[in-house]
């Protein structure tokens, strides 16, 4: 199984549905709710977003070496099939 990793805020309906569609399918994956964050921690965790996604944007899903900036569940799919 791919490693899954999800950069998330805790109110974003696209982050929601990120979790569910990844909850649904029984597909194993870390999350961080970036806004849920202490503020040096947040901070952190933002920059690497920023690096990561070349923006500030949520949802940002990393699999494996594919970055998907948003909620595109096609996207999704092509990289866990790679």
């Amino acid at each position: 199984m791919k490693k899954v990793m999800l950069y998330a805020l805790s109110t974003c309906p696209f982050c929601a549905m990120a979790k569910k569609y990844f909850t649904s399918l029984q597909i194993p994956f870390d999350v961080v709710d970036v806004d849920l964050l202490k503020d040096d921690e947040k901070e952190v965790i933002i920059n690497e977003v920023q690096r990561i996604s070349g923006r500030r944007a949520f949802p940002v899903i990393v699999i494996e070496n594919d970055v998907i900036v948003g909620y595109d569940e096609l996207r999704v799919k092509e990289a866990m099939e790679k």
